[in-house]
């Protein structure tokens, strides 16, 4: 204690440099020299020894630090050794740490570590970055926007996916917890006006829209992705896109690729030419807000969920509404259209006869099927089985409903002459089903319960779908995402988790778990297995994203490939072979993301509701929300070590919880427990001290 007597009376000193010096560091004692601690000039132990800093003292007289005492023990034994040993403790916390005390040598040290990984040229799916375009000038004010539509400044809301039913939002948990957040700037207009909000793809070309404006790019074998159209910049944000950019057969010859942008109730549509330049074709109003912006063949088609149906014809120059039901959903095969409708039934459109049926003002609208139990029809998906006649292809439609049940209803030559019959019904979701996928080899449903999925695989005979012996359960998982209702930027349909992929190939989900996270998951959509991560090469976060499928080259041997498209916050595009990562499937690690990995995305994103929602309680910080999830996740996977579980473990484990999910709920009703000023939240660890979790936990059919 005579050691550390000087400093007990405030005022450090300068000792001899064998002195020895007690530290307290987060309540874990610790002895050392002086000289090791200050052998590194300008650091913090230098000036806390030499007195420029104020020190506090422990009732032994140690010099206490309110830091982590996990993380100070490597650094502590480097100061000693200049030897680096950081087992079980995580890189980025170490050199969060390091940072703190101003130890340059290791502070550099890490950073080169970090570097080994990281790389401005991505991994090796990495397969073209393009920086983001030049602004554009204004457009003319020819068309420009007014109405109510834009009342307040705040453009309408857009949906997640074309089987997302409206006003459903985000029914899980987590939410609605970002729901509850603040809202928006009083401009209504996102903040960043340069971010990629829509990407889209069809063969050989890419359309990307920003705040204001939207450019095209064309795939060449020899000079690779080029710009060759950009819009001029126009009075409202875009909040819908819709690219063609071939038909086959179709009558416009060359002249068929096309390019539209919608927002409220206004539709821009412009011709592209292969060579590069486009002109516009027009502007065209639903009269309501478009909900639904996509091509079948080379009619623009715009729905919303009011039951307003808008076409474009590319032959006839003609632009017709007509009234429906209100649309809950709908799906495009060969030139079929399906609408499914909250009143349970699903109306088809030959978009063939819409030459002919145009003139009469008459879109011929029909009524397929009716759901039994008459639940509005929230997802659709058609599967038009090969052709085995003159008569043309059959049908066979999966559709989830608002009460959460899944159809199958089908069409083959043994019905001929009455309409679709029901195959098969499966009551496995207690949420509206939000998305449905019938392919030849598997059924895929997902529900509004933060994106639940379950698959089946099809029996096929003969390429129709077979009654013997049936679909199998396959796969229980969930694709976690906690993007806001209206996404980032007040736009959630650059963020569609999918299924992608061709019917007769394997589809995929896309995972982005937090709304400002920079790293993507790809996983199975049949069995939720990871295929691969990727990370944005420029580290910011990525906004949009979607699945290409691109024609392959015209060499001997060549295939077609599948890339994935990310869209930047800095208005940058880069694209992943997802060909190659699906080649190598057999490598990767199976399932979804880890708890750790779920916590480390955490970080990014405020989980806590608003403090108006709990009274007068104020609104913890995000590192507060993260170390109460630590706290609640450790409690509950520890328990069992540590004693008895406390009655609202006990309680959680009656009912058969201990999910993720569950733990989030049960913080929420407890509330944020009282804590000091946070540091950073210490990471798991298996090395040094008791880890916060088990290092591999084995999730339960539910993986994130």
């Amino acid at each position: 204690m005579a050691a550390v007597a000087p400093a007990a009376e405030g005022v450090p000193g300068r000792g001899p440099p064998g002195e020895v010096i007690h530290l307290n560091v987060g309540g874990k004692r610790f002895s050392t020299s002086r000289q090791t601690l200050t052998w590194i000039p300008d650091s913090f132990f230098s000036s806390l020894l030499s007195g420029r800093i104020s020190t506090l003292k422990d009732e032994t007289g140690a010099i206490f630090i309110d830091r982590d005492p996990t993380v100070f023990a490597p650094i502590l034994n480097f100061l000693r050794t200049k030897e680096l040993d950081p087992r079980g403790v995580h890189g980025s916390s170490l050199l969060h740490e390091a940072q703190f005390y101003g130890l340059t040598p290791l502070v550099r040290r890490l950073q080169l570590r970090e570097e080994l990984d990281r790389s401005s040229c991505g991994n090796v799916l990495f397969n073209g970055y393009l920086p983001p375009p030049v602004f554009p000038v204004k457009r003319r004010n020819r068309h420009s926007m007014v109405g109510p539509q834009q009342t307040g400044g705040r453009p309408a809301p857009v949906r997640r996916s074309n089987t997302m039913p409206p006003n459903l939002g985000n029914a899980g948990l987590l939410g609605r917890m970002l729901d509850e957040k603040a809202p928006p700037s009083p401009s209504g207009l996102p903040e960043e006006p340069g971010m990629v909000r829509l990407v889209c793809g069809h063969h050989n070309w890419i359309a990307v829209a920003y705040t204001q404006f939207l450019v095209c790019y064309r795939l060449k074998e020899a000079s690779g992705w080029q710009l060759v159209f950009s819009s001029p910049r126009l009075d409202w944000p875009i909040e819908r896109l819709a690219l063609t950019a071939r038909v086959l057969g179709g009558a416009l010859g060359e002249h068929d690729k096309m390019v539209a942008a919608a927002t409220g109730n206004e539709i821009l549509l412009w011709a592209l030419q292969a060579e590069g330049g486009g002109s516009e074709i027009g502007v065209f109003h639903l009269g309501v807000t478009v909900e639904a912006l996509f091509f079948v063949g080379n009619q623009l088609i715009a729905t919303s969920h009011t039951g307003r149906i808008g076409v474009w014809n590319a032959v006839t120059k003609h632009w017709q509404v007509q009234e429906v039901q209100p649309i809950t959903s709908y799906d495009a095969a060969g030139s079929f259209l399906l609408l499914g409708c909250n009143n349970g039934s699903i109306y088809y459109v030959d978009v063939q006869k819409f030459p002919l049926r145009m003139k009469d003002n008459d879109l011929l609208v029909c009524e397929l099927y009716r759901d039994p139990a008459e639940d509005g029809v929230t997802a659709l998906s058609v599967y038009l089985t090969p052709k085995t006649s003159d008569s043309g292809n059959w049908i066979e439609i999966a559709y989830g409903t608002s009460s959460g049940g899944v159809r199958v209803i089908v069409q083959h030559p043994e019905t001929v002459g009455s309409g679709p019959q029901l195959f098969q019904t499966f009551t496995v979701h207690r949420s509206p089903v939000t998305k449905i996928m019938l392919s030849e080899k598997h059924l895929i449903s997902v529900c509004a319960d933060n994106n639940h999925v379950r698959t089946w695989s099809v029996t096929r005979f003969r390429g129709m779908i077979s009654t013997q012996p049936g679909s199998t359960p396959l796969a229980s998982f969930k694709i976690l995402a906690l993007e806001s209702a209206d996404g980032h930027g007040g736009c959630s349909a650059g963020n569609d988790i999918g299924p992608y992929g061709e019917r007769d190939d394997q589809q995929v989900f896309i995972q982005k778990v937090v709304p400002s996270a920079s790293q993507l998951f790809v996983r199975l959509s049949s069995t939720g297995q990871r295929v691969c991560s990727v990370r944005s090469v420029d580290g910011s976060p990525t906004t949009a994203f979607t699945v290409l499928e691109c024609e392959g080259s015209r060499r001997l041997g060549s295939r077609p490939r599948r890339y994935l498209l990310t869209g930047q916050a800095n208005g940058s595009l880069a694209m992943w072979d997802l060909t190659t990562a699906m080649d190598g499937l057999g490598q990767a690690p199976a399932g979804g993301l880890t708890e750790e990995e779920l916590m480390e995305q955490l970080e990014q994103c405020e989980l806590a509701p608003l403090a108006s929602s709990r009274g007068s309680l104020p609104s913890p910080s995000p590192r507060t929300s993260l170390n109460s999830l630590h706290s609640a996740s450790s409690n509950t996977s520890l328990s069992g070590r540590r004693g008895s579980p406390s009655p609202p473990q006990a309680e959680a484990r009656r009912r058969g919880g201990g999910s993720f999910v569950e733990r989030c709920q049960e913080l929420v009703r407890s509330g944020p427990e009282p804590r000091r000023p946070p540091t950073p939240a210490p990471r798991p660890s298996t090395g040094l001290g008791a880890p916060l979790t088990p290092p591999k936990v084995k999730l339960n059919e539910t993986s994130f």
